[in-house]
């Protein structure tokens, strides 16, 4: 059985009110998929309504001028990685997304350039102020401030860098907020897909959830 076949039966107990972790078992199971193959449905699947529900927080680039934006620091660090890795996808509900199994961010030589590149991008926009949020309890996370906070000052950009135990309980508390988290999503007003806008800034290529699945 194909993919394309395990989305459908996915999608079919998604949009009846399944728990996605319970339905996504059953299907994946059913069709003998492979680990990789689970994990591209869990990442990029959802329930019609929700799809509904992003389109509406989904915050075009022209309308982020004169906003205060809240970033998911490592969140959107491991997407951008991910689509320069080419491990990234556009998912259904019209955000993109990684798709490497890792939990904690690393930091690594291209962090400052992706930061530039981040910071720039935002000043470009008119953001009126970015505030990044950051794990504390993530290792180099203190360096990852850092170089946020000279990045920010190289753009001009003004914004603030937080260290904090909860990102993701920092982040519900701000109407526009740079992530693809669910969990935050769901509490916020708006949402901005600050990875795919940047990826498309430098023409790179983002391949869409159902080219892959056929």
């Amino acid at each position: 059985m194909s993919l394309c076949e395990a989305y459908q039966d996915l999608k079919y107990l998604l949009n009846r009110g399944y728990r996605k972790k319970v339905a996504l078992k059953f299907v994946a199971d059913h069709h003998r998929l492979t680990i990789e193959e689970r994990h591209l449905l869990a990442r990029c699947v959802f329930p019609d309504p929700w799809i509904e529900e992003v389109r509406r927080k989904l915050l075009k680039p022209g309308e982020l001028a004169g906003r205060v934006l809240a970033i998911d620091g490592f969140n959107v660090l491991i997407t951008l990685e991910s689509i320069v890795e080419g491990k990234a996808i556009l998912c259904e509900d019209g955000l993109v997304r990684d798709l490497k199994y890792q939990g904690r961010y690393r930091l690594n030589e291209n962090t400052e350039k992706l930061l530039t590149e981040i910071t720039g991008a935002l000043g470009e926009l008119g953001v009126a102020k970015a505030v990044f949020f950051y794990g504390k309890n993530v290792p180099k996370s203190g360096i990852v401030k850092a170089l946020t906070e000279e990045a920010l000052k190289k753009s001009g950009l003004p914004g603030e860098v937080h260290l904090v135990k909860s990102p993701d309980f920092e982040l519900k508390g701000f109407e526009a907020v740079a992530t693809a988290d669910v969990g935050i999503i769901s509490k916020v007003g708006h949402v901005f897909d600050l990875p795919g806008y940047v990826a498309g800034l430098s023409q790179k290529t983002i391949e869409p959830f159902f080219e892959v699945i056929q």
